[in-house]
């Protein structure tokens, strides 16, 4: 990025909790020319995060969790969602990409915490941003491979109030969970429809029989 197609006036950061909010005030690069109008916003900084949709080919099954989610629990207040609604979500392993890490080192940390399973091989899926209109928050998305015949129950670590119910799915009845909106989240649908394009593919480069 041109650094001329910025001016930043003023940077504070007015909330400093469990996560982060920066006040911007800026102004930037019109399409047709020149820049335009001072304009103030507040971004989320959460910090960037690695995910992996875990894949055993053999089993040719998929690992999942299912865990609370406080985001989840506040949308479900609006008009927009039903009585039934649940902040319970159906997920994929995620975490935070801490100083020094490598994504690919975030997913393999995570398939351990929180689902008992140790990668073998990864594949990258895509590096996208989340909410770029009020946040920086960016995920690097993986597909690794896992050996799938023990995995379930519930992980996570207590110290970060993690209470994490691991389950396997065939892609099957993955995709129709993805189809009835049961996956209802963007770090997961992204995955799932990668998967869901390259499932046959990733099945005979990793299948050991």
């Amino acid at each position: 990025m041109d650094t001329k197609d910025v001016d930043v006036i003023g940077l504070e950061t007015p909330f400093q909790g469990y996560f982060r909010i920066d006040r911007y005030k800026l102004r930037h690069r019109l399409h047709e020319g020149g820049m335009g109008g001072e304009i103030s916003r507040e971004i989320f900084e959460r910090g960037h995060a690695a995910c992996a949709l875990l894949y055993d080919p053999d089993l040719d099954l998929l690992v999942m969790v299912e865990q609370f989610r406080a985001g989840a629990y506040a949308a479900a207040k609006s008009p927009w969602y039903t009585d039934d609604s649940s902040p319970w979500l159906i997920e994929i392993i995620a975490g935070i990409i801490e100083d020094g890490e490598e994504p690919e080192d975030v997913v393999r940390r995570e398939a351990l915490e929180e689902a008992g399973c140790t990668v073998q091989e990864i594949e990258p899926i895509c590096h996208y941003l989340v909410t770029p209109g009020g946040s920086s928050e960016s995920v690097y998305s993986f597909c690794g491979r896992v050996d799938a015949s023990n995995a379930g129950g519930v992980h996570g670590l207590d110290e970060e109030g993690e209470d994490i119910r691991v389950f396997t799915a065939t892609p099957e009845e993955a995709f129709a969970m993805l189809a009835d909106g049961r996956i209802h989240n963007s770090m997961t649908i992204i995955s799932m429809y990668w998967f869901k394009e390259n499932h046959a593919r990733l099945r005979e480069l990793w299948k050991r029989t």
